[in-house]
């Protein structure tokens, strides 16, 4: 059986790299991903389109592993994604402003690739960062 936290981690600096292929490669022909709000998205091509655009977004962005943790087939990466807004994301226009962002993402191996994958950010906070809405009022 393949070690599949190395698995994980190789996906995550394929972003890192750029490498389109071995991003896209990392995942099965079934992939689906889901992101925090709650909307899924078939097959690999679609998990590339969100990387991509993210890499867009973020044109220096990186990710930097916390923690990795291995139950079965599935795989929690805890980590941060830093990186300049330099691009369009998700119809907002670049702010040039920086951002670091704790995330979560779940994938679920099977015969060595991605299966699926859930992914927990708090877009309210990146947003907060980036200019693009108010901070929340001190308690």
């Amino acid at each position: 059986m393949a070690d599949i936290a190395a698995l994980a981690r190789e996906f995550l600096e394929c972003w890192n790299r750029r490498d389109w292929d071995g991003f896209r490669g990392s995942m099965a022909d079934d992939y689906s991903y889901t992101g925090g709000d709650g909307q899924t998205h078939d097959g690999p091509d679609s998990g590339l389109a969100v990387g991509q655009m993210f890499a867009t977004a973020f044109p220096d962005g990186k990710i930097d592993i916390r923690h990795v943790t291995v139950s079965g087939d599935a795989v929690t990466v805890e980590f941060t994604a830093s990186g300049t807004h330099g691009g369009d994301l998700m119809g907002m226009p670049p702010t040039g402003k920086k951002m670091s962002l704790p995330v979560c993402t779940n994938p679920v191996f099977r015969d060595g690739k991605i299966s699926t994958e859930r992914e927990y950010m708090d877009m309210m906070h990146l947003m907060v960062q980036l200019g693009l809405a108010p901070a929340p009022a001190a308690a």
